[in-house]
Parts: C-alpha cells; sequence; structure tokens
C-alpha cells in the first residue's frame, strides 16, 4: 500500500508489462524469420492481407469491441522439399492439395456492456486483450480446403489493448474506456486450430460450402461447424474473405479473375466451448470472469468485391449470447482487404 500511495507498484506493473511485450514479439520475430520459405509445388504469387472488425459498425460498443489483423502469404518460387513432405503426413490433408502457408499478427479487444463505469459489475464480461502471432499452412483444391494454424500470444496488459482502445476513443472523440485496471491479467497463449472446408453444390453462380473444424489450447477450446451460400457474378472458386477468430472461416489466398467479380454470401456457424479465456478468465490465477455459454451461434452476411488483384469484402456479424449474464446479442462489421502480388 506504501508503495502504491507513490505509483511505485503501478510503474513496476507497467515495466514488466512492458517487458513482456517486447519479449513476445521478440519471440515471433525469431520464429517468423527463422522459418525457411515454406514453397507450394509450383511458382504462386503472394498476397497481404488486412482484416478490421469492430463493433462500431453495429452501433454498439461492448463485448467484442474491436480486431485488427495483418496477414502475409510468400511468393513462392522453390520446392523445400521437407515442408511438402511434412503437409503429405498431416492425415487430414488431401494428397493432391497445393501448399501454402502464411503468417498474421493482430490484436483483438474485448470490453464489458458499459466502459464509462470504473468498477463494471462482476457479472458483466470483463476487460480483456489478446495480441498474438500465427503461423498458417493449408492445402486447398478447387473443392476442399484444409487449414492447420499455430497461434502464439499474450492476453492481458502486455496485450496492450488497453492504450490501443484508449487511443482510438481519443481520436474519435467518444467516451474515453474506464475500469481497465479490472482486466484479466497477463498470460501467455496457444491455440492450434484445424479446419477443412468444402465447396458443394457448385455452378457457375452459387456454390454451398459447409465446414468444420476445431480449436484447443488455453485461450479458445472448441468444436465448430457451420456453412456458407455464395452467389454472383463470375464466382472464383475460393473460400470467402478471411475473418479474425472465432468466426466463420475464410482463406488469405484466393483465386483473381480474368474479369470483374462480385458475389453476395451469408453463412451460419455452430461452437461448443469448453474454454474461452476472455469469459472464464485467468488459467492458473485470480481474475475476475463470468460463467459463459457452452453453445454460442453466429450468423453473418455480405459482399465481396474482386478485380485483378484485389479482394475487397464486408461481413456483418451477429453472434448470440456467449455468457449466461449477458443482456444482449453481440454484432459487429468486419472488412477485409487482400493484395496479391
Amino acid at each position: 500500500m506504501f508503495f502504491d500511495k507513490f505509483g511505485i507498484a503501478r510503474n513496476v506493473r507497467q515495466s514488466l508489462c512492458s517487458g513482456i511485450t517486447v519479449a513476445f514479439l521478440a519471440l515471433l520475430t525469431v520464429l517468423f524469420l527463422s522459418c525457411p520459405a515454406l514453397a507450394t509445388e509450383k511458382a504462386d504469387s503472394g498476397a497481404f492481407s488486412l482484416i478490421f472488425e469492430n463493433d462500431h459498425f453495429n452501433n454498439t460498443d461492448r463485448h467484442y469491441s474491436n480486431g485488427i489483423n495483418f496477414g502475409w502469404i510468400p511468393a513462392d518460387s522453390t520446392s523445400q522439399e521437407w515442408v511438402l513432405a511434412l503437409s503429405r503426413h498431416i492425415p487430414l490433408f488431401p494428397e493432391d492439395g497445393a501448399i501454402h502457408h502464411g503468417y498474421s499478427f493482430g490484436q483483438s479487444t474485448f470490453t464489458p456492456g458499459d466502459i464509462t463505469r470504473n468498477n463494471p459489475p462482476i457479472d458483466d464480461r470483463p476487460y480483456a486483450g489478446w495480441l498474438y502471432g500465427s503461423i498458417h499452412l493449408e492445402s486447398g483444391t478447387e473443392q476442399q480446403l484444409d487449414q492447420l494454424v499455430l497461434t502464439l500470444g499474450v492476453v492481458g496488459p502486455a496485450s496492450l489493448a488497453e492504450l490501443g482502445q484508449k487511443t482510438l476513443h481519443k481520436a474519435r472523440a467518444v467516451n474515453k474506456p474506464r475500469g481497465w485496471d479490472k482486466q484479466i491479467e497477463d498470460e501467455p497463449g496457444i491455440v492450434i486450430t484445424y479446419q477443412r472446408s468444402w465447396r458443394a453444390l457448385t455452378s457457375r453462380f452459387m456454390d454451398l460450402t459447409p465446414h468444420a473444424g476445431a480449436a484447443l489450447g488455453n485461450i479458445f477450446t472448441y468444436a465448430n461447424s457451420g456453412l456458407t451460400l455464395r452467389t454472383g457474378r463470375n464466382l472464383p472458386p475460393d473460400y470467402g474473405p478471411p475473418r479474425i477468430q472465432p468466426g466463420i472461416p475464410g482463406a488469405m489466398s484466393f483465386a483473381a479473375p480474368q474479369d470483374f467479380s462480385w458475389y453476395l454470401f451469408a453463412g451460419v456457424e455452430g461452437r461448443a466451448v469448453a474454454r474461452n479465456i476472455f469469459l472464464d478468465g485467468n488459467t492458473f490465477r485470480d481474475s475476475r470472469s463470468v460463467d459463459k455459454e457452452v453453445l454460442v451461434g453466429d450468423l453473418q452476411f455480405g459482399t465481396v468485391l474482386t478485380w485483378q488483384k484485389v479482394r475487397l469484402s464486408y461481413t456483418h456479424v451477429l453472434r448470440s449470447r456467449e455468457f449466461k449474464s449477458q443482456r444482449q446479442r453481440n454484432g459487429f462489421g468486419a472488412i477485409a482487404l487482400t493484395v496479391a502480388y
């Protein structure tokens, strides 16, 4: 208490958080740069992607408040035999699929229903942040896409979500978020995610894509399944725009059409959730938490525009209640821009 009076404990805590964040980013950089280029079996173009998700698109400011993700698929021109051999030993990958890999970095922010209160109710969703990096490996054909993703990150003050939200709200001149001192504590996180999607009932103007998968880790553990319906002009043989997980899967890679194309889509997904750290709280220490709902559903719809090597999409997501004391359902929008090179 004596040290807190002079702000010493706060400064120490901030220094520790900064140190954890720097160490985490350094670890990801070393990990990613030390990985050899995981090439495809033939020369392929690469792609950059940017995903921005925010509940402002639903005219709300609560729960899953903001997510941003930067992705990169390298342009592969030479074959790495050990990578191809490794992918062939993943039991669920199709033998004739084209192998791609990619990296992504992101941050997600979660808040209670009322961000103006210094001490949010204990039965409301706690403040939390998630700073992470992912390595993606996928095997795809025109009829099937398998995706395996390893994600490492950190939750808590080291995620810098508090700084990000306060900076964004200050720039927009809207309510200042309060109560971040009640957020979930620092904890390293890992998630392994596997998804399979099938293109079914395909035609020139329409297709139906069921999907199923699972996630395992101290951040998320769940099983999921659902489907997506697409219809439009010059419908490309891909699997839709990427999303920040958890959510209906898409892909960073896409088939660039010869001409301008567009399509509309709608999808549903159900998840059976065993673990969600942003609701359950920290794994090995006390923190705020709420009783989560085991079954969670998403309904999404949107549009995709593709011209040459540029794909732009908007997705609107309606999510069912995620915890038992939640008074209102969630909604947010997602903009995704992918540029091939």
